[in-house]
């Protein structure tokens, strides 16, 4: 199946790949081996879509696209009404056992179909267009009488604040305040409050004071704010938020009192989104098989390891996408080639097209794969980074140029991560000529 894409998101996909980073968008024209997930997946989101909240754990060894897979996910989602943000789990920046950090992370990153990142203020002036929007609905205010439009607007806002004023009045008072300081033109309180209300630390007092609120953000209260964040998003028209907390894994490297926290988070966030105390959520984690089945992750905490138990068996093409542990099984050499294909096919350079056929790709994978000491599941950035960067790009330029004669594969150690380091010392010292 062709998709269709423009030329704009053609060129920016192809940088990124020649940056060796996963594009920003545009995934559906790279997606490899995902078909099987689409199905099911997509009666998750219609599920968020409809108010409900959903859990899923993705697995696969570095390599396997679990970053590819989420992205590639937050495209659907966003097509479907729905918001997305994607948080890089990190001991430092981002510990999961501080949800304050988390939840000012989610902000930041927070997009939407319309919006990329920070979609937040956009959000709430979505949300305070919308309030005046269905009161002018109702037929009774004229579109000219400002102050009957105020009065309507702030009756309209307490009803839909009840639920949030109940859990959070923090949070609504801030909503508040924002409403009044945006349409009193005061865009220092407002510039505040927003700030304040993303999470965001030492927000200026005089703000603070303004929509009667005190302090910073705690871990409990994140968890209050994110119900109200979720709320808004679907009075502003988005129906959901997808929320991807990246790289789990990490937390298999921090202190042990630490990673504990860290786990009983993660299981105090997974019974919430279970208990449907986040409505319109869908929480996705990725992770390594080590982090879900070590002694150093979720197998330390036994009613984490529990939530998240999965029958997998030996053959992947026997997994059940509903589950809720979803597995990627990684590239083969027959894989990357394929993927060599739709990139050559995004690249849309006729001479590419020409010169550069299928069974080159094949030879380029296999070399690649050998660089890195077999390891297949490794290969992926490197070989889309070469084949764009270092063939295609020059096979479009130079017309007498043939990667068979003029191109040698190279693997330099300060173009590499350090899991691709080490699989290229594994490597046996041998020639690759391409």
């Amino acid at each position: 199946m062709t998709v269709e894409i423009s030329a704009r998101r053609r060129r920016d996909i192809v940088d990124a790949l020649r940056r060796g980073v996963v594009p920003s968008n545009g995934l559906d024209a790279l997606a490899v081996g995902l078909d099987r997930f689409i199905a099911a997946l997509d009666d998750d989101l219609d599920r968020v879509a409809g108010g409900g909240s959903v859990f899923k754990a993705v697995r696969g060894e570095y390599g396997a696209g679990k970053t590819f897979f989420t992205r590639w996910l937050a495209e659907r989602a966003k097509r479907r009404g729905l918001a997305a943000a994607e948080v890089q789990i990190s001991e430092l920046e981002t510990p999961l056992h501080r949800m304050e950090t988390v939840y000012r992370r989610l902000v930041e990153h927070l997009s939407t179909e319309q919006f990329a990142p920070s979609a937040f203020r956009p959000v709430l002036d979505g949300w305070i267009f919308a309030l005046e929007e269905d009161v002018l609905a109702t037929g009774g205010i004229a579109e000219d009488d400002a102050e009957a439009l105020d009065r309507g607007v702030d009756e309209l806002l307490e009803r839909r604040l009840g639920d949030i004023s109940r859990s959070t009045p923090a949070f609504a008072a801030a909503l508040r305040g924002y409403r009044a300081a945006a349409a009193q033109g005061d865009h220092l309180t407002a510039d505040g409050l927003a700030a304040w209300l993303g999470g965001q630390p030492h927000v200026a007092s005089s703000a603070r004071r303004a929509a009667g609120v005190k302090g910073d953000l705690d871990h409990y209260g994140a968890l209050s704010f994110l119900r109200g964040l979720l709320t808004v998003l679907r009075d502003s028209g988005h129906r959901g938020l997808l929320l991807v907390l990246d790289e789990v894994e990490t937390l298999q490297r921090v202190r042990s009192d630490a990673r504990d926290k860290a786990l009983n988070a993660l299981r105090q966030l997974i019974d919430d989104v279970h208990a449907d105390r986040f409505p319109g959520l869908m929480l996705v984690i990725t992770g390594t098989p080590a982090f879900y089945d070590g002694p150093q992750g979720v197998q330390r905490l036994a009613p984490l390891a529990q939530r998240l138990a999965t029958d997998l068996g030996p053959d992947p093409r026997w997994d059940n996408p509903r589950a809720t542990q979803l597995r990627l099984p990684g590239f083969d050499v027959d894989a990357l080639v394929e993927l060599g294909r739709k990139v050559r096919e995004v690249y849309a350079s006729p001479a590419v097209t020409s010169r550069v056929d299928d069974a080159y790709l094949a030879l380029l994978a296999q070399a690649v794969t050998g660089a890195l000491g077999g390891q297949v599941g490794v290969a992926p950035r490197v070989y889309l980074k070469k084949l764009v960067a270092d063939v295609f790009d020059r096979v479009d330029q130079f017309a007498e140029w043939d990667p068979r004669l003029h191109y040698q594969l190279t693997l330099r150690t300060d173009e590499l991560t350090e899991v691709e380091r080490n699989a290229a010392a594994s490597a046996d010292d041998i020639e690759l000529s391409i």
